[in-house]
């Protein structure tokens, strides 16, 4: 289910602070009720009250389908595996794949999400740049143009690397941003590298050391920087017929 999926508060602010002052341009799907995407103007955002499964346009999207029945930990806690069936979000990482194809925009993911594999779209290198995917359509039987990539968004204000995968659509290889491509260097504190070693120091992670019980909200958080490139993005992309790169096959 969508709920469990998200482990949301479903209360968000009127409809009028959502969108802020201005007339909203792009919808962003899948957002916290309270987070960096609510009242930013233009801005359309749809949180787990609305059902972004239910996004039927016009606007472009960023879209954030929840994650956590596609990581490396799908099944749950590794005390009790296999709670979970991987990919069962209720729908949402489709539905956001669909809202991306017919609407242009971008799809945003952690590193390594199983849901490439699964909808058949090819895997971006982790050394960065724009790579062409040809992805089943949603809403029938033939493949779209689309391009995917790894970026980090430590690059852009996280805390820690946080290796991100995107999918966007509405854009031409030649007309996509140049990211800050590459690792972020290490932002292990000497003073945890001291009490632990570099190993442990490393496994246990800088955000759960400085983030304690509000970690995983530290981890899952979008930057504001990176939230502006996204929203840069989608609102350059215009869902065009046979959209491709130059010398890209059709």
């Amino acid at each position: 289910m969508y709920e469990e999926a998200t482990k949301a508060d479903a209360v968000g602010p009127p409809l009028e602070l959502r969108v802020g002052p201005h007339r909203a341009d792009v919808a962003a799907l899948y957002v916290e009720p309270q987070g960096c995407y609510v009242g930013v103007p233009g801005v359309d955002p749809w949180d787990e009250a609305r059902d972004a499964r239910t996004y039927s346009g016009p606007h472009p999207v960023v879209a954030h389908p929840p994650c956590q029945r596609w990581g490396r930990f799908w099944h749950g806690s590794t005390r009790k595996p296999h709670q979970y069936k991987m990919g069962d979000d209720g729908g949402c990482f489709a539905s956001a794949l669909d809202a991306v194809q017919r609407f242009g925009g971008v799809l945003e993911h952690p590193a390594d999400s199983n849901a490439w594999k699964v909808f058949g779209i090819e895997r971006p290198p982790r050394s960065g740049g724009w790579k062409i995917a040809h992805v089943p359509r949603m809403s029938g039987k033939e493949t779209m143009v689309m391009f995917t990539c790894c970026v980090y968004q430590g690059h852009y204000g996280h805390p820690s690397g946080k290796a991100t995968w995107l999918l966007t659509a509405g854009l031409g290889l030649m007309e996509l941003p140049a990211l800050k491509w590459g690792k972020t260097e290490q932002r292990l504190p000497q003073w945890m590298i001291e009490r632990y070693g570099y190993e442990k120091a490393r496994r246990i992670g800088v955000v759960a050391m400085v983030g304690g019980k509000n970690k995983t909200a530290i981890r899952n958080a979008t930057p504001p920087a990176f939230r502006d490139i996204l929203l840069a993005l989608a609102r350059s992309c215009s869902v065009r017929p046979n959209v491709r790169a130059k010398g890209a096959p059709t």
